[in-house]
């Protein structure tokens, strides 16, 4: 089983829209309503992908009770914990005339620390019966920054790393599997800009980490390994439909390759293809299979 865990799931509103024209009253086209947030994208692609998958997340009110029966109706397994304040709702608006997408974000409200205990709980459960864990996105404002250190701590299967700044650089004691930040992210991790991307790949691997993979939107991927480093080129997708959780369904499938024995080379490869199928769907990590098998074929590291 792969668990992929994190605190800020979100009640996705995805709105699309002809021409978006700020400061002005635009009528969406469409309207649609589903799970979403870091956490339960990459739960929702490990399940698409064919992976044994758990989602474990914080939950409340009534957008929370949503996404609960959302993942009922699809017939996906997760693991809810009480949150007493209403999951944020996130709206996503795309604009078809430009092919841009806009992210309106609400920050997830803090959880007290009972919330936090009944989460650590739960983890614990689930983290002794997974090959593979997923920890993945931002942390609530008043969660420790060693929120995620202490998990992997108890953690005694590989782990993949989706976050970033303090957390990230507290987590790397732990010698996580992979880090997957984006290099802006990676950049505010280290507190400068990063005008040399193999050294700063360097920094990580020697703070830690046994693995770095590092997005950097429509250029290659870069990927390093002890003192190896590949570039894995994207292919071309059109047209894109809508970009949000693409880095989530990367995610998903570099946990599903390696835990399948892949290569770490190889695995980033389907996450890669997992990212480019999701960028033609409406719905984040709604992902066909046969489709990412498809889209692997074309992608080649160097």
């Amino acid at each position: 089983m792969i668990v992929a865990a994190g605190l800020t799931p979100a009640w996705q509103q995805i709105m699309r829209f002809a021409r978006l024209q700020p400061g002005e009253v635009n009528r969406a086209r469409e309207v649609h309503w589903c799970a979403s947030g870091k956490n339960l994208n990459v739960g929702m692609a490990l399940a698409a992908l064919g992976a044994n998958a758990l989602a474990l997340s914080p939950l409340g009110g009534w957008s929370g009770q949503a996404i609960a029966a959302e993942f009922r109706r699809e017939g996906r397994q997760a693991r809810w914990t009480a949150s007493a304040t209403p999951t944020r709702v996130c709206t996503t608006l795309l604009d078809e005339a430009t092919g841009t997408a806009t992210e309106l974000v609400e920050n997830s409200a803090p959880l007290t620390d009972a919330e936090r205990a009944e989460f650590v709980a739960a983890y614990q459960e689930a983290a002794a019966a997974a090959e593979y864990i997923v920890l993945t996105g931002s942390l609530p404002h008043g969660t420790p920054a060693t929120f995620y250190r202490d998990l992997l701590r108890q953690t005694r299967c590989p782990a993949v790393l989706d976050v970033r700044g303090p957390e990230l650089l507290a987590a790397l004691e732990c010698r996580p599997r992979v880090v997957k930040p984006n290099r802006e992210e990676l950049a505010m991790t280290l507190g400068q800009p990063v005008a040399d991307l193999r050294a700063a790949m360097r920094d990580l691997i020697r703070r830690g980490a046994q693995a770095v993979v590092i997005t950097q939107g429509k250029a290659p991927v870069c990927v390093a390994e002890g003192d190896r480093f590949w570039q894995v080129a994207p292919p071309t997708v059109s047209p894109v439909v809508n970009p949000i959780g693409c880095g989530d369904c990367l995610a998903a499938g570099l946990a599903v390759g390696l835990q399948q024995g892949l290569t770490l080379v190889e695995a980033v490869r389907l996450g890669m293809a997992a990212a480019a199928e999701n960028v033609t769907q409406l719905l984040p990590a709604r992902l066909d299979p046969a489709r990412v098998a498809a889209w692997a074929e074309q992608i080649v590291a160097h």
